[in-house]
């Protein structure tokens, strides 16, 4: 074999083992390439499923709440019409009270009461009871402190003007006179 010969036949081997190494090398490249695109996937359906989770946590977290909120705009729905309506029950309690010859005039009146206190009390609106109780400045409001000797400190002696609660929640707070 001539010189020449041997040469090409050296360059081919080595040809042939540089596109082998470069094939291997490329092969290695697009494994790597491809291990790093499944870890990037991986990694963004993670925080897909993450994010997901936070939506429907938010979406769950904000029905319970307009849940709640309508139960308890249920609950209390007729507060604001009970407020308008004490004062006519208030006058209704002072007529009762006064004096009249007319007993059929004090017989209405009494049942247009009945009926009206019956009527709140169906829908939660019930009398706070404050005389000879305890005074509580959650549902009494003192207008007046006087000393009596045959009654303890801090009793409701007289009570001016009644306190409703509907339900668990006071609507109004009683105006009492209060032992010292």
């Amino acid at each position: 074999m001539s010189k020449k010969t041997e040469d090409l036949a050296v360059n081919e081997e080595e040809t042939l083992e540089e596109n082998v190494e470069s094939e291997e090398t490329v092969e290695l490249n697009e494994e790597d390439i491809l291990k790093k695109e499944i870890e990037i996937l991986e990694n963004e359906l993670k925080s897909l499923k993450e994010d997901g989770l936070k939506v429907r946590a938010e979406a769950d977290n904000f029905k319970k709440r307009l849940q709640r909120d309508h139960d308890l705009s249920q609950k209390y729905k007729i507060q604001n019409f009970a407020l308008e309506i004490l004062p006519a029950l208030d006058n209704f309690e002072r007529a009762l009270l006064a004096e009249t010859k007319d007993e059929a005039l004090h017989e209405g009146v009494s049942m247009i009461y009945e009926q009206l206190k019956s009527s709140l009390e169906r829908e939660g609106v019930v009398a706070i009871e404050a005389l000879n109780k305890e005074f509580d400045p959650n549902l009494h409001q003192a207008v007046v402190m006087e000393k009596q000797e045959d009654v303890e400190a801090n009793i409701v002696i007289e009570e001016f003007q009644k306190g409703y609660m509907i339900k668990d929640r006071i609507l109004r707070p009683s105006m009492v006179k209060v032992s010292e």
